[in-house]
């Protein structure tokens, strides 16, 4: 991003549109002040907020990895972080406190540990810090992409009536822009290299800007899902013999341990699943219903409290390491939490290079769009082309079960259409090809869908 010059008046309500890496989370960063040393790359030019320096605003700023921004063991302490940063007296920061989780949909109490929320619930907690700050400029970076469509519904709602209360100035960077479309009166895209292709009111950009950006990737509503982009077949197809993968009265407890004490949550309970070889399956249900832990167990990662998880006769949580990376292909929600190298070429060889496997690293890195980004340092990346590299950093070896935890979070309709057929193409090449997901059209591309609401199967 370069040379962007870019007005918001004072309590406008601006959605921020475009490609995966075109620079949306940088923008807001710039917005929230938060550029400087601790964020790499060379910086130029200014923000000013009310014709002052952005870092002197009251701004509510969630970011992408709303994981990071988590600084409490306990709900209602983290949420009271920004309050008691304002100085706020002890009454009203727990009257907001209270207010803000209420508004966000976690209704779990102040005391409830945050290493026990799943990806959606820090992304709710992560809102709800912000909203109790009370900020004359909120930015939000994709809140509600890994949320069920009822909280996504709740979070929209709590961010309009803060708005409408306060009068603040709303910046929201999203991917799938039609809910969000109602609450806004600007809508601003960027193209893949930071520019400004589009500054328009709402209803201008739907009817006249649909087939221009829709085919640079910009998800246009009135547009169907782009047809999934296939790999060659070479890429996908196993490398050791496929077998289905099943769990047996499945249970999962998890411990939580802290400085305060250790917290036992019951996550899976009494799960039979058959999940087939050749077969696109995704897991679906609300935010926090387990799917991620299943999906873990369904690796081999998530050792079972009671019952098993196989793949044949063989108990997965058994395998050595080695064993059970070369069967097992796992995508976390936080795919920055898996990097092991600094150079993405590096990233995308290291499993192979382990398991004594070749892979055409050029070829991954052409399909999801990474090529450009071969010699960059992953934690260059944007969130998107994070996700997309630690895609083709599990699966590059070709294993024969494909695990992926939300991997269209974050895509544009190119680089989703190139992540899709993956997935899609990895079934078809008799794979167990497994999305734990809220996205619908990607569901729409399964063979059986498995719907899970607090940790057992509906």
């Amino acid at each position: 991003m370069a040379g962007l010059d870019l007005d918001i008046p004072a309590g406008q309500r601006v959605l921020l549109a475009g490609p995966s890496g075109a620079g949306k989370s940088t923008l807001l960063l710039a917005l929230a002040g938060a550029l400087g040393e601790s964020v790499p790359g060379d910086v130029a030019g200014g923000v000013h907020l009310d014709a002052g320096p952005a870092s002197q605003s009251v701004v509510g700023l969630v970011t992408q990895r709303p994981g990071d921004a988590v600084v409490a063991g306990r709900l209602g302490r983290d949420v009271a972080f920004g309050p008691e940063n304002l100085g706020l007296d002890r009454e009203e920061t727990w009257r907001r406190v209270d207010a803000s989780l209420a508004a966000v949909g976690l209704h779990q109490g102040r005391e409830h540990p945050t290493n026990a929320l799943s990806g959606g619930e820090l992304q709710r907690l992560a809102l709800a810090g912000a909203l109790a700050l009370r900020p004359g400029l909120l930015l939000l970076d994709e809140p509600t992409a890994m949320l069920d469509d009822a909280s996504a519904g709740a979070v929209r709602t709590a961010v309009a009536d803060v708005v409408a209360s306060s009068g603040a100035t709303l910046v929201v960077v999203e991917h799938r822009l039609k809910p969000w479309l109602d609450l806004v009166e600007r809508v601003v895209v960027l193209d893949a290299t930071g520019a400004v292709v589009a500054d328009t009111d709402p209803g201008t950009f739907v009817s006249e800007h649909r087939e221009r950006l829709g085919s640079a990737g910009v998800w246009m509503p009135g547009l169907p899902a782009p047809a999934p982009l296939r790999p060659p077949e070479e890429l996908v197809v196993p490398h050791d013999p496929p077998c289905a993968v099943v769990t047996s009265s499945l249970l999962v407890e998890l411990v939580r341990r802290s400085w305060s004490g250790s917290t036992r949550t019951r996550a899976l309970e009494d799960v039979d699943l058959w999940l087939d070889a050749a077969a696109a399956h995704a897991l679906v249900g609300p935010s926090g219903a387990g799917k991620s832990t299943l999906l873990a167990a369904c690796a081999g990662l998530q050792r079972p409290t009671a019952g098993r998880v196989r793949r044949g006769e063989i108990d997965l949580h058994r395998l050595s390491s080695s064993a059970l990376a070369a069967v097992s292909g796992w995508v976390p929600q936080a795919p920055e939490h898996g990097i092991l190298t600094l150079r993405v070429r590096d990233e995308v060889a290291l499993t192979s290079q382990r398991l004594g496997r070749s892979v055409d690293v050029d070829g991954v890195l052409d399909h999801l769009g990474l090529a450009h980004l071969a010699d960059r340092n992953p934690y260059r990346l944007s969130g998107g082309e994070q996700r997309r590299l630690a895609l083709a950093a599990a699966l590059a070896h070709r294993p024969a079960g494909v695990l992926l935890d939300e991997p269209t979070v974050g895509q544009d309709r190119l680089t989703w259409a190139a992540v899709a057929g993956w997935w899609r193409c990895a079934a078809d090449a008799g794979a167990v090809a497994v999305a734990a997901t809220h996205d619908a059209d990607l569901v729409a591309l399964a063979d059986h869908v498995h719907r899970l609401d607090s940790g057992r199967l509906g």
